[in-house]
């Protein structure tokens, strides 16, 4: 990559994977992608995670250098000269930082709000339990997860890798125009799955159009260890 914009870690992914219609996806389209599917499928997922050592050019600003993050993404592929770039596209970014918020709404004009969150992470035994939290209009959603420490990696053509393995971030400007920028970070290893609760009002959080999720049971649920990531400057697709 020949410039990163930013540097960090993303640890401890919980997501949490909802079939929906592409009808419903396609005025979240960004220009010049397509939405992609896994086995005629079109997803959707809820994803929560935290962000480590966090460094914005080079630079960690002071109380924005580990966060919670919570934000609704799908996915998408766009094809050049041959080349097919899988990515997501986030709905909505939830986090409770300010500075993160200004550079992302200001420079990559991606649709972050700030919100009242915390997270819990606990280890017992062989288990863990890990949950992240978000209030909205005086109520706490919620997404937690219980598993079993042990890691392994995703399998080729899984679903699992569907998900978790996209290297592409794609951010609708307006009808004609989008932004693109890579994604670098080394293959993702997950853990095995025990138990889970999901508590989102999705029609508050993320609006009308994702309401259907509401009483939906999830396609699958992951936890993902995560690791150091890179994002590149933006690029624009006109």
């Amino acid at each position: 990559m020949k410039s990163t914009f930013l540097h960090t870690e993303w640890r401890k992914l919980i997501m949490v994977n909802y079939e929906v219609n592409p009808a419903v996806l396609k005025p979240y389209l960004p220009y010049g992608t397509e939405l992609d599917s896994w086995n005629g499928k079109y997803y959707v997922s809820v994803v929560g995670f935290k962000f480590l050592n966090t460094k914005v050019k080079g630079i960690k600003f002071p109380f924005h250098v580990n966060f919670e993050q919570v934000n609704l993404r799908f996915y998408v592929k766009r094809t050049v000269n041959g080349e097919v770039k899988k990515g997501v596209v986030f709905i909505k970014e939830i986090i409770d930082k300010t500075i993160v918020k200004f550079i992302a709404k200001t420079l990559y004009k991606e649709n972050y709000v700030q919100y009242p969150m915390k997270h819990s992470w606990k280890e017992v035994s062989d288990q863990l339990d890990i949950k992240y939290e978000w209030k909205l209009n005086d109520k706490w959603n919620s997404i937690v997860v219980q598993a079993k420490k042990e890691l392994s990696k995703t399998k080729e053509g899984s679903q699992e890798r569907f998900i978790a393995e996209h290297y592409w971030g794609y951010i609708k400007i307006n009808q004609k125009k989008s932004y693109e920028f890579r994604v670098e970070h080394p293959e993702w290893k997950m853990y095995s799955l025990i138990d889970y609760k999901i508590d989102v009002d999705f029609k508050e959080c993320y609006g009308n159009d994702f309401e259907i999720l509401q009483n939906q049971e999830p396609t699958s649920v992951f936890l993902v260890e995560g690791s150091e990531v890179s994002l590149g400057d933006r690029k624009s697709i006109i």
